[in-house]
Formats: structure tokens, C-alpha cells, sequence
């Protein structure tokens, strides 16, 4: 595809202006590998700078209006409090995502731990996080288990997953209104033999279990090599559970690189299964989150580089030939079709995104403006003191 025909730049503009995409809060703070944090200057040291800090990608983005909290590495006493700091900064406080991974006492686990009191604890915090929703507006409740062990006869499986639905149930009880629960997934890592909630199969059946509200997290990087993560994609979207996704990437093992890095043409087949899915627009309920920590990166900059690679790859796949793709797959005619999808993959999409931002009022080439505007420099020079925030590993 060389030239876009008017009517298909129209329609993909349009599309683009209503895309939003979430920032982690996190993605903020310092972070490493499980060998080593790496701290680097200017860095948040409380919510509120955080929060300004998504603020700044959303002003040169235009498409991240909502940030992510986490509890309790973003616990303030008063939520109302940030959440209009928030909106005097032109963003929302979005998702709220739980922590019961790194308190002592989840050493065994945390809502599937063989302890009654340890999942009391695990489940109080649960809730209170539903509290925080309440009093921040927030819509998600996002849910990620550490929770496995280590060694096969440690602990009995079934008997964790009975654990884990009670848990989930009180949970999912305790919402109220347009309030959801998303569970996320993921293969391995703490655990190292048995993971509670491994995989998609897993969080669906939960999900169906606690009732409509209850849907599945996709982590981008959260799946064994060679995974086709699109065909996850397609089924929770034709079973309606389909809550949200984790964009980032990994090449090995472990994730939360910047979306795209790794593999960009399997951000684009993911990509094109919510486009065929008419799930793009917000008002069909999918939070697509970026869930990263950047290492080594510049904080913001690194942010603003993913939210611009999640945009690319929705641009292509909303260019791909609907009516031409339709064709060639059911006349059986395999390298046509194969060849549509390759035509949208490889157009620039660049000189598009770029008339977007100018449509927006904003500076087309949001990497250099955000250089040019000396925010790292002033916050290098403003954040002096204090304890930088962090996940403390």
C-alpha cells in the first residue's frame, strides 16, 4: 500500500483520535532486573509527581489521558485529593492495581497461601483497594497473583484454586456500579514449578465463574515462546471477556520492555483482531494499559517512544483491506490474503500519525518536542531529596 485513498485516511484519522491508552504509574519510579534497581535523577518521588509526569505524556501524546496506580506503592492519605490533582493536569486516574506480592507473610502465597490469616490479609487488601476505587472514580480493579510454588507435593492444587475462586468471589462481591475485575495471567516467575493463574484458560474460568464484570488481563509479555497471542485475543473477544490489555515486550523470559520492541509485527496482529473486532473505540470497554518498567531508559521518554509504537501498529491494522482480506480468505486464495495483511504491516504509517498530531495541536514529532522542552532537565533539578519512588525489589 503506497497511497491512502482519502476516504480510508479519513476514516483511520478518526479512529486514531478516539484510541486512549493507559500509563503505569510505576513505569515512572525507579526499576532493574531482581539483581539490581537502577536509580536514575528526576525521578517521581511520591503519587502526585507521578501523576505529573503522565500528564506530561498525555500532553505530548494526546491519546493518555488516565494513569494507573498501585497499591500501596501509591497509597496517599487523601485519593479525592490526586485524583484532582490529576484533572488540574489534564489526565484521570485510571486502573487500580493491587499488591500482594511482596509483604513477608506471602512467602507461600497470598489468597491461595495454606495460612487462613495470610489470605485474610491478602483479601483485606483486596478490598480496601475497592475502596480506593470508590473514592478515585476508577473503573478497573486489576488483579495479579504471584501466588504458586516451587516443588511438586508442596501444597495441593486444587485446594489453591478453591482458595483463589473464594477470594476472587469476595472480591468481585464487594463492586459496586460499572466496577470490573480484571484478572491478569501469567506462565511463570516467582513461582518456578506451579503458578496459580498460569494462563488465559485459567483467568477465563475464574472469570466466568464470578460473573459478567469479571474479565481477563492480556499481558503482552506473559506467555511461553511462540505463544499466539492473537488467537488469545480473538476468543476472549467472541467470548466477551476480553477486559484489557498489558502491552510491553521481552525477547527471553522475563517482560515489560517498551511495547513493540521486540516483536512490532505481533503488535500488529494484535492489533488488527481488536480492529476486525470493532474494539477499538473506547466505548466498547477493552483498557489498553502499557505495563513497563524502563531499566535503563529515560522515564517519560521511553513512555512516550511506547505510546507511539502501540499507535503505529493500530494505524496499520486499521489500514488493512477489510473487503480485499474477506475476499481472498473465502475464495481459499492463502498468499492473497497473507499478502493484504503484509500490504497494511509495511506502509509507513508515520506521515499519517504525524497529520493526526497536527489535527490535534500538537507537535508531530512528539519525541524531539519532549526533548526540546527541558521537562527532564527540571525535574532533575526540582526532585532533589526525599525517597524516589520505586517497586523496591
Amino acid at each position: 500500500m503506497t497511497e491512502i485513498d482519502p476516504s480510508t485516511r479519513r476514516r483511520v484519522l478518526d479512529a486514531l483520535r478516539e484510541q486512549r491508552i493507559e500509563t503505569p504509574s510505576w513505569a515512572y519510579g525507579n526499576s532493574g532486573t531482581r539483581f539490581k534497581v537502577f536509580a536514575q535523577e528526576g525521578v517521581p518521588r511520591d503519587p502526585f509527581e507521578k501523576v505529573a509526569d503522565a500528564a506530561t505524556v498525555h500532553r505530548f501524546t494526546g491519546v493518555a489521558p488516565t494513569v494507573a496506580l498501585h497499591i500501596p506503592w501509591d497509597r496517599v492519605d487523601d485519593y479525592p485529593a490526586l485524583a484532582a490533582y490529576a484533572k488540574e493536569q489534564g489526565v484521570e486516574l485510571g486502573t487500580i492495581n493491587a499488591n500482594v506480592f511482596q509483604d513477608d507473610d506471602y512467602r507461600l502465597g497470598s489468597v491461595t497461601n495454606p495460612d487462613p490469616a495470610v489470605r485474610r490479609k491478602a483479601i483485606g487488601h483486596l478490598l480496601d483497594c475497592v475502596d480506593v476505587m470508590d473514592a478515585t472514580g476508577s473503573r478497573d480493579l486489576k488483579l495479579w497473583f504471584a501466588d504458586g510454588t516451587n516443588y511438586p507435593g508442596q501444597d495441593d492444587v486444587r485446594a489453591r484454586q478453591d482458595r483463589l475462586a473464594v477470594a476472587l468471589r469476595q472480591t468481585y462481591d464487594r463492586l459496586t456500579g460499572d466496577q470490573r475485575l480484571l484478572l491478569e495471567y501469567k506462565l511463570f516467575e516467582p513461582a518456578f514449578y506451579l503458578t496459580d493463574v498460569p494462563d488465559w484458560g485459567t483467568a477465563y474460568a475464574h472469570c466466568v465463574a464470578l460473573g459478567e464484570r469479571a474479565q481477563v488481563v492480556i499481558d503482552t509479555g506473559h506467555h511461553a515462546p511462540g505463544t499466539n497471542i492473537e488467537f488469545i485475543v480473538a476468543v476472549l473477544l467472541r467470548a466477551g471477556r476480553l477486559g484489557a490489555f498489558d502491552f510491553n515486550s521481552r525477547f527471553y523470559a522475563d517482560d515489560d520492555l517498551m511495547a513493540g520492541a521486540a516483536d512490532p509485527f505481533q503488535l500488529f496482529r494484535i492489533m488488527h483482531e481488536i480492529v476486525q473486532a470493532d474494539a477499538l473505540r473506547p466505548s466498547y470497554g477493552i483498557a489498553f494499559m502499557l505495563d513497563q518498567c524502563h531499566n535503563i531508559e529515560p522515564k517519560v521518554q521511553a513512555v512516550i517512544r511506547s505510546v507511539l509504537n502501540v499507535q503505529e501498529a493500530t494505524a496499520k491494522a486499521l489500514l488493512v483491506d477489510a473487503a480485499a482480506l474477506d475476499a481472498a480468505q473465502r475464495s481459499g486464495d492463502v498468499l492473497e490474503a497473507n499478502a493484504v495483511l503484509m500490504d497494511a504491516y509495511h506502509t509507513d504509517v508515520r506521515p499519517l500519525l504525524r497529520e493526526l498530531r497536527a489535527e490535534l495541536g500538537l507537535d508531530p514529532d512528539p519525541v524531539a518536542a519532549y526533548k526540546r522542552s527541558g521537562h527532564l532537565e527540571r525535574v532533575r533539578a526540582e526532585r532533589v531529596g526525599g525517597e524516589q519512588a520505586g517497586w523496591g525489589a
